[in-house]
């Protein structure tokens, strides 16, 4: 009797073991089931881009989207088209929900890729002029997403208050990037409106960078950056070369004031790679189809002055300045 006791315990406890486990791997097959994938793609390095691929993963935390939840599967182009083709292959063939491509040369590698799985722009100046949405308030296909467009007009009143007596604007840009291209026009009629006469100097890579600044201290009073993926890589060169000349820097992109630039008004990066994650979650919980999600543009941005470099540049920053702008120093 003892005999068919301890058996009956011995094989009760092995069924709940058994139960337990099966359950156990069925609780995690589903759980890999219902798990998202966010794939990420990256144009290349600097501190812009980096902000927003930081700001991209907390707004997508914010809106529940924690990593029990979503994969990121994250690839870096490093401003090689052929690298950005192909990661953007990888990320579709690994059965993406929604793609995400930093910058306009990463979006329109995805864009190229795939019409079928939902694309989010995160940084896109010009998401129209770039072919990558119809309109922005009705986007039409399965890209939508956020522009990085910058408040070029407040720029050019900010240069002309911490540079009165300058005559002459050079405009630093790359010549393979569409969205460059799109603000340099915006920049020289902006700039007219300050009494700014404009010089404009392309670059085909960052090789010729050095070489162009110095070419170009020469004969403006102050240089212009807009939203520019090559420069902001290079920007360390660009302030070097600059500096020697005493050649005021105004960029479009906050990052790029504390890496040597003078001034600018700009977006948050990470404020718009944290928008840029909310609206993937929005279509990942299907709230919103990209079709007829309007892109989202900021309309404020924040006026940020390098005391450092004005110091360096003999530069006196006007009161009214000081008490609203956020003051950073050059980082070393």
């Amino acid at each position: 009797m003892k005999n068919k006791r301890l058996i009956f315990a011995v094989s009760a406890v092995v069924l709940v073991l058994v139960g337990s486990f099966f359950l156990q791997n069925k609780q995690t097959e589903t759980a890999k089931v219902d798990k998202k994938i966010v794939g990420v793609l990256q144009f290349v390095s600097h501190p812009a881009l980096d902000e927003i691929y930081k700001g991209i993963q907390q707004g997508l935390e914010d809106e529940g989207y924690t990593k029990d939840r979503i994969e990121i599967v994250f690839q870096n182009g490093q401003a090689d088209q052929s690298k950005l083709t192909t990661m953007s292959q990888q990320l579709v063939q690994k059965k993406a929900d929604v793609l995400i491509g930093i910058a306009t040369p990463a979006a329109q590698s995805l864009a190229t890729t795939t019409s079928e799985v939902p694309i989010v722009l995160g940084a896109v100046t010009d998401p129209v002029g770039a072919g990558l949405v119809a309109d922005n308030e009705a986007p039409g296909a399965n890209i939508t997403g956020v522009s990085d467009k910058s408040p070029v007009e407040a720029q050019m009143v900010l240069a002309k208050e911490l540079l009165p007596q300058a005559k002459t604007m050079g405009i630093l840009y790359s010549s393979t990037e569409d969205n460059s291209k799109y603000q340099v026009a915006e920049a020289e009629e902006a700039a007219k409106k300050q009494g700014f006469q404009t010089k404009k100097m392309a670059v085909p890579s960052t090789n010729e960078v050095a070489q162009t600044v110095q070419v170009m201290s020469q004969d403006v009073d102050f240089i212009y950056i807009p939203t520019d993926n090559t420069i902001a890589n290079a920007m360390q060169t660009v302030a070097n070369e600059a500096n020697k000349s005493k050649t005021p820097i105004i960029p479009s992109v906050d990052t790029m004031v504390a890496q040597g630039g003078l001034a600018t008004v700009g977006i948050n990066q990470f404020d718009l790679g944290v928008q840029t994650g909310k609206m993937a979650a929005d279509i990942l919980a299907g709230k919103s189809d990209p079709a007829t999600t309007p892109v989202y543009t900021f309309t404020e941005g924040d006026t940020i002055i390098n005391t450092s470099q004005a110091e360096k540049l003999g530069i006196e920053i006007p009161e009214s300045l000081k008490g609203s702008a956020k003051l950073v120093t050059t980082e070393e």
